[in-house]
C-alpha cells in the first residue's frame, strides 16, 4: 500500500476507535482507505408499474442503469445527468432505496429509485438495448445473483407495499 498523496510506502497503525489503519510517515497521517462511490437507479414509469432496464455493449445480461459519482458531484446530481446520458430520459423525482458494497469493482452503490418520463429512449454509446417491463418480467431478465438483482427486489418489494 502506497500514500495516495507522497507516493510513500504506507504501514498499518492501530487508531483508537478504528483498530488498523493505514499510516503514512512522510505525511504524519493516518490514511483511511478511499474507493469509488456510485449511484445504482431503479428506473420506474410515473405509475410505478415499469421498470426500465439496460444491456450493455458487449454484454448479455440486463442491468440496472448505473454511475459514478464524480469529483465534487453529489448524487442528487449523479442522477439525472447518468440517466439522461444513458437514455435520453429526464429524471422526475428519486428516493433512497439502500447501499451496498460491490466487490467486483470495489465501489460503494448508492441504491435509488428514480421515475422517469416514458418517452422515446435515445441510447447513449453504453448502452446496448433498453426494455421497459413489468415487476415479474424485470426479475426474470435481471442479471442473477447481482448487486443490480439486490437493488431490484429491493425496489420491488417498496414499490410493491406502496400500492
Amino acid at each position: 500500500m502506497y500514500c495516495r498523496d507522497c507516493g510513500g510506502k504506507l504501514s498499518l497503525r492501530f487508531l483508537e476507535n478504528e483498530g488498523l489503519v493505514p499510516y503514512c510517515d512522510k505525511c504524519g497521517k493516518f490514511k483511511f482507505p478511499f474507493f469509488p462511490v456510485a449511484v445504482s437507479m431503479v428506473v420506474v414509469d410515473r405509475s410505478e408499474s415499469k421498470i426500465l432496464l439496460a444491456k450493455h455493449v458487449g454484454d448479455e445480461d440486463f442491468k440496472l442503469f448505473a454511475g459514478y459519482i464524480k469529483k465534487g458531484e453529489n448524487a442528487e446530481k449523479t442522477i439525472p445527468r447518468e440517466l439522461r446520458e444513458e437514455t435520453g430520459l429526464p429524471a422526475v423525482k428519486w428516493r433512497y432505496l439502500g447501499s451496498r458494497y460491490h466487490d467486483a469493482k470495489d465501489i460503494l452503490m448508492i441504491g435509488f429509485i428514480v421515475t422517469a418520463e416514458m418517452q422515446d429512449l435515445i441510447l447513449g454509446e453504453e448502452i446496448a438495448e433498453a426494455r421497459w417491463c413489468t415487476f415479474e418480467g424485470a426479475k426474470e431478465i435481471i442479471r442473477k445473483n447481482s448487486t443490480a438483482e439486490y437493488f431490484l427486489n429491493a425496489a420491488i418489494s417498496e414499490l410493491s407495499r406502496r400500492k
